[in-house]
């Protein structure tokens, strides 16, 4: 198991570093023009904006579901892990269906007799980026608010703290250890949002570097420019990575008796604001989901019939990534739990320091002299979505393996329990929830994919994701939107078959 440990750290290594060789020495410098200039000013200004609004507008969703109880509170904390399962395309069709020229918020502005609002360019980034990242913001300040120990809650209430001494005296300082780390992870997440710029960016003002790497490959063939923009990429996404791991940090609160906090929460025009700040953010969260349902039901039975082979592949692709990964991540976990062997800790997450159409540029540039790149694009696409939901699958594998080998490893030596034996009985019964889970996010996250399939796929080999892009770019948008319905079903589909075989085993 170590030297399988070992093999696969370096492989993980080696399939990350090769790609970013390939692009390193390709680019030969740094030499940018000043479009190239203006589309890296445009990342990190919206990546800044998108992370202040989604976790500013997270504090007062977080603080409504800490301290208010109410029917449906359960189900509402569990659509904030929506974005994670939803794939970016239906997001951005779903906000499309709101804010697009016919969608329903210009349609009653014009009943109004008012102007309407453009979702493309800036605003048009900001609002999906906000959408997919509010509620990741929402459970991290969340877990925030639930790691106050309930005693701490209570002795404020015996001293008779007003709201606002409360907030100041264990509020304030929780957020000023999670804001940071929130704000960072959020910002990390915007600089590689390449589905979300492809179809409301795009313009002038509005082309991020991923942007620019994939029309630099795709429409310009400039290889050497491309490389020199995903170095860049790779050293801002790099740097956020870094930001984000060195911002996350706990707040001293000290140890609880893990009780529930059972206060009376404040009443008057606060409960009022709770309430609206709830009331808002499910109503922003669940809007674009109806209006992609509502939109796409009808053309569900006339769908274009490159939508069957294209989800077929996508289904293959996704299956095939979750066989990489969760054995790749499996293999890691149980190396690092015997041998203590930490730089398997730092191989499993290195993929996060990069993006799929950085790793998917420096894997073209190493095809593109022998091969013909679309007639690796599936093969590829596979390797780079297992790779990018490798950190994910060995964080939900490690800390259980660990506890795994330290209670019954002597048990398992002392049964001469080895290899494939252990494996079978002790091993996969004992982490088959972590890799249920494991599987069914790998699963969606690879069907959602729209990255490393736009630069190599031609008309054969695109999956769903790129033939919904294709349909929105030809304004043939209910068929889009029947398509982006049929994603989100296989995609839900896929995990909840996945998370409930791993459930089912471990129980």
């Amino acid at each position: 198991m170590a030297s399988g440990a070992r093999a696969v750290g370096a492989a993980a290594v080696l399939l990350v570093a090769v790609p970013l060789g390939a692009v390193a020495f390709r680019a030969g410098g740094l030499s940018l023009s000043p479009a190239d200039w203006a589309a890296l000013r445009f990342t990190l200004w919206q990546a800044v904006l998108s992370s202040a609004l989604s976790v500013g507008l997270a504090i007062p969703v977080a603080r409504a579901l800490a301290r208010r109880r109410f029917p449906g509170r359960g189900a509402l904390i569990t659509l904030m892990g929506a974005p994670f399962l939803l794939p970016v395309i239906v997001a951005v069709m779903g906000l499309l269906a709101l804010f697009g020229r016919g969608g329903a918020i210009n349609a009653a502005l014009a009943a109004l007799g008012l102007p309407g609002i453009s979702i493309y360019g800036l605003q048009g980034v900001l609002i999906a980026h906000v959408f997919l990242n509010l509620p990741l913001a929402t459970r991290m300040i969340l877990q925030g608010w639930q790691a106050i120990p309930a005693e701490r809650f209570r002795l404020a209430e015996s001293l008779s703290f007003t709201p606002g001494q409360t907030f100041r005296h264990l509020e304030r300082p929780m957020l000023a250890e999670v804001l940071p780390g929130a704000a960072a992870t959020v910002f990390a997440l915007c600089l590689t949002s390449f589905a979300v710029a492809l179809i409301l960016g795009g313009g002038p003002r509005a082309t991020t570097l991923e942007l620019a790497i994939y029309q630099a490959v795709r429409f310009e063939f400039d290889l050497s420019h491309a490389a020199g923009l995903a170095l860049v990429q790779v050293l801002v996404g790099g740097a956020a990575a870094l930001a984000a791991w060195a911002a996350a940090r706990r707040a001293g609160f000290g140890a609880g008796l893990d009780r529930a906090i059972a206060l009376t929460p404040p009443g008057g025009w606060r409960r009022l604001a709770d309430g609206a700040a709830l009331v808002l953010a499910a109503g922003f969260l669940l809007a674009p989901m109806a209006a992609v349902v509502l939109r796409g039901l009808p053309g569900l039975p006339d769908l274009p019939a490159q939508v069957w082979p294209a989800l077929a592949r996508s289904v293959a692709v996704a299956l095939a990534s979750v066989v990489l990964t969760m054995t790749a991540a499996l293999v890691l976990a149980l190396g690092s739990a015997r041998r203590g062997q930490r730089w398997l800790d730092l191989a499993a997450a290195l993929p996060l320091a990069t993006s799929g159409l950085v790793l998917g540029t420096g894997l073209f540039l190493l095809v593109q002299p022998f091969l013909p790149p679309a007639r690796l694009a599936l093969p590829v696409t596979v390797l780079v979505n297992a790779l990018l939901a490798l950190p994910f699958a060995y964080r939900l594998l490690a800390p259980e393996a660990r506890a795994l080998q330290a209670d019954y490893a002597r048990l398992a030596e002392s049964l001469g329990l080895r290899g494939m034996a252990r494996l079978r009985l002790l091993v996969l019964p004992r982490l088959a929830r972590p890799l249920g889970f494991g599987a069914g996010l790998t699963a969606a996250l690879s069907m959602g994919d729209l990255g490393v399939i736009a630069l190599f796929a031609g008309e054969s080999q695109a999956t769903l994701p790129l033939v919904i892009q294709r349909l929105s770019g030809a304004y043939r948008m209910d068929e889009a939107a029947a398509a982006s319905l049929l994603l989100v079903a296989v995609s839900l589909g896929l995990f909840w078959i996945l998370d409930r075989r791993g459930r089912h085993a471990a129980a």
